[in-house]
This record gives C-alpha cells, sequence and structure tokens, in this order.
C-alpha cells in the first residue's frame, strides 16, 4: 500500500473534457504542482456525497491559501458517472476535478481496493486523502472504515499539512 515518502505510480484515469471522455496521467497532472487527491468508495453513495465531497468544496480556499493547485476527486466509476456527480453536488462548480479510475488502475497500484459484495461495491477504492508535491506523497489520512469520514475530510487533511 502506498505511503508517505512514496512516488505516485505510473497510471492512467479519465476526465469528462468538451468533446467528451479525456485521458489524464496521473504523473503529468502532478508535476511540479502540489495536489489534492481524494477518493471515495463511490459516486452518489452517501458519505460520498453528503459528507467526504463537500468537505473539500467547504475547504477548497483554505487549500488554495496553502498553495494547492488542484483538488482532484478519484472513484472507480465511468467518466460519464463522475461527471453527473460533479454536477449533481457542485463540485465541479466549486472547482474540484473529478477523474473516473474506470478500471481500478490506479486504486490497484497504490493498493486501496477492495470489495464489499453484499453492497455491490465491487474492485472500489477505500476513502482517503492524500497531499501530493510533484509526485510525491507527503501526507496520508486513510478512514479504516469505508463509511467513515473524518481523517479523509477536508478538515481532517488540513490539519495535517
Amino acid at each position: 500500500m502506498i505511503a508517505t515518502g512514496d512516488m505516485l505510480p505510473e497510471a492512467t484515469l479519465i476526465q469528462m473534457g468538451a468533446d467528451g471522455p479525456e485521458d489524464v496521467r496521473i504523473l503529468d497532472r502532478t508535476k511540479d504542482r502540489k495536489v489534492v487527491i481524494f477518493a471515495v468508495p463511490g459516486a452518489f453513495t452517501g458519505t460520498c456525497t453528503t459528507a467526504h465531497v463537500p468537505s473539500f468544496m467547504r475547504t477548497k480556499d483554505q487549500f488554495d491559501a496553502k498553495g494547492v493547485d488542484e483538488i482532484i476527486c478519484i472513484s472507480v466509476n465511468d467518466p460519464f458517472v463522475m461527471n453527473a456527480w460533479g454536477e449533481s453536488t457542485g463540485a465541479t462548480e466549486a472547482g474540484l476535478t473529478m477523474l473516473a479510475d474506470a478500471a481500478s488502475e490506479f486504486t490497484k497500484a497504490i493498493g486501496m481496493d477492495f470489495d464489499a459484495p453484499p453492497v455491490g461495491l465491487l474492485a472500489r477504492s477505500k476513502r482517503y486523502a492524500m497531499l501530493v508535491e510533484d509526485g510525491k506523497v507527503v501526507a496520508l489520512n486513510l478512514e479504516v472504515s469505508p463509511g467513515a469520514c473524518e481523517i479523509s475530510a477536508g478538515e481532517g487533511l488540513l490539519d495535517v499539512i
């Protein structure tokens, strides 16, 4: 599992662009930049929609003041779902970037994948938030339970950076 001090692995995520889905190479997106990445088990799910995304919308100005260039939300969903979720929550309008890890490539590469068949979640991401500087993880807050959103919330990450 990825840890503080590790470099992010090479992985391609997907973002909705003006002309449809576009590839986003995570190492290109974080090169020479300070980026917050937070991940959720699923778009349109309870805690993810009511707590996790809103926490980063609330704290975006505080991250901006700390020199964060971008706040990225990642979920193992398709880019169409992530786009719709970003619009419905107001996250896109608030300036958060919604990226799809459709094949769970990034999530598996950093060891954050899990399965919860009873609730229909397969190959999903654990809930976490990290600060990445030039591709290196400088802070990582991982929730013990996917239903909890405390240390991985915007406020929780601000507390450690």
